[in-house]
């Protein structure tokens, strides 16, 4: 593996308030003074990360995201623990930060890439590229304070990688932009990856996520809760966000290498679930646009006041293709009691295009599984779609089309 560029080791940040701010003098001083009230946003959290890695880092908000940031680059002194960075970091973690509203954004270029160290020549040598990439037009040269939120991304962005930096680090920037700047954000982030730029990106986009983390860290009230491959740490994520207090989270390694994680309160359990063809036999592998049936059949074991299915199809990197549940089919079950067997068939053609896919299954209380989980199984259903009868074609969904020829004469 690489060498690290980042060791974060035994890394904590505490709030302290005093009664009196003499106390939080003498703190200072090295005196005992007594303190009213100490609440810690991150404790002991260590990872290093290697050079040229994707990390992803979530959590829910105030979960300690944002703190860990700003030890990481220095905006925030930690209380406890150390970080150590190798190389030259380029962070993007508050719209604006660093930029002054009354400079035009040229301005704010200059006052940026200085303060983080870089010559005049070289700033003047990336401006064209800077307001090339930022497509602000005229409004390069007009005050920051008339630029919108998309715009303050689209300059911060630009600033942030004028130069490919050791380390690149966004913070939920990119969630403010249009779609077409998401997208060219998006593909210069991965041609400084092929570079070997280190990346940690901090989002709730799922999708941004898989595809650019290789790796995703869990932040859970202030502690490192979870390490390791995306989907399995996202899929993790998805079950902590019950707010039931009776719910667990089991987590095991499938025999393709995999981790299923598995949550819920357990009042309505799933017991048993297959992937049939139109014979109605078990099957693993697809042709393309095939006859298929999903079943399950679910088992109550206490009374639930409603019970809602729920499924999502997932591609091999854990995207969802397609999802829906009984809720929003308006057929949600009311009145359910301990004993009572379901037995639900989803039927569908499998238009996809070749590879692997998965199937999550849930069964809750409601629109979603926040307030009632009853069970929650990711990677329920893992199976292969193969082109054995279509015309080729690519791409992960199957839209088959005519195309339409006329030729024009003279």
């Amino acid at each position: 593996m690489s060498h690290p560029v980042m060791n974060v080791s035994g890394l904590g940040k505490v709030f302290r308030r005093y009664s009196h701010e003499i106390y939080r003098v003498l703190r200072w001083f090295g005196i005992d003074a007594p303190i009213a009230e100490e609440k810690w946003v991150l404790k002991d959290i260590s990872f290093d990360v290697p050079s040229g890695q994707a990390l992803g880092i979530i959590g829910r908000n105030g979960a300690g995201k944002s703190t860990l940031l700003k030890l990481i680059t220095g905006t925030m002194r930690p209380s406890s623990g150390t970080v150590a960075i190798h190389g030259k970091i380029a962070a993007i973690l508050e719209l604006g930060m660093g930029f002054n509203p009354d400079y035009t954004g040229r301005q704010n270029v200059f006052h940026a890439l200085g303060l983080m160290g870089y010559q005049h020549a070289e700033i003047v040598a990336a401006l064209d590229d800077i307001a090339g990439f930022s497509e602000l037009g005229s409004y390069f040269d007009q005050p920051l304070r008339v630029y919108s939120s998309g715009m303050h991304m689209r300059l911060a962005f630009s600033v942030a990688t004028a130069f490919r930096p050791d380390i690149l680090i966004v913070d939920e920037a990119l969630s403010v932009g249009d779609a077409y700047f998401q997208h060219k954000s998006f593909d210069r982030i991965k041609a400084f990856q092929k570079q070997g730029t280190t990346l940690i990106l901090v989002s709730h986009d799922r999708m941004a996520l898989l595809s650019l983390c290789d790796r995703a860290i869990l932040l859970h009230n202030g502690a490192l809760a979870k390490d390791g491959d995306p989907e399995a740490v996202l899929d993790y994520y998805n079950a902590l966000l019950s707010e039931a207090s009776d719910v667990s989270i089991e987590t095991r390694e499938l025999g393709n290498g995999r981790i299923q994680t598995s949550s819920g309160t357990k009042k309505v359990t799933i017991e048993k679930a297959s992937l049939l063809n139109e014979a109605g036999e078990t099957v693993d592998t697809l042709d393309v646009g095939e006859k298929v049936a999903i079943t399950i059949r679910a088992k109550a074991h206490q009374a639930v006041e409603n019970l809602v299915l729920g499924y999502s199809i997932k591609d091999r990197f854990g995207q969802t293709l397609y999802g829906t549940n009984t809720f929003y089919t308006g057929q949600s079950l009311g009145n359910v009691k301990p004993g009572d067997v379901f037995d639900f068939t989803i039927s569908f053609n499998a238009d996809f295009g070749e590879g692997s896919y998965s199937v999550a299954l849930a069964l809750v209380g409601g629109e979603n599984h926040i307030a009632d989980n009853y069970e929650w199984r990711d990677l329920a259903l893992i199976f292969t779609v193969a082109n054995l009868s279509r015309p080729a074609f690519d791409g992960r969904l199957f839209l088959p089309s005519t195309i339409a020829i006329e030729k024009i004469d003279d």
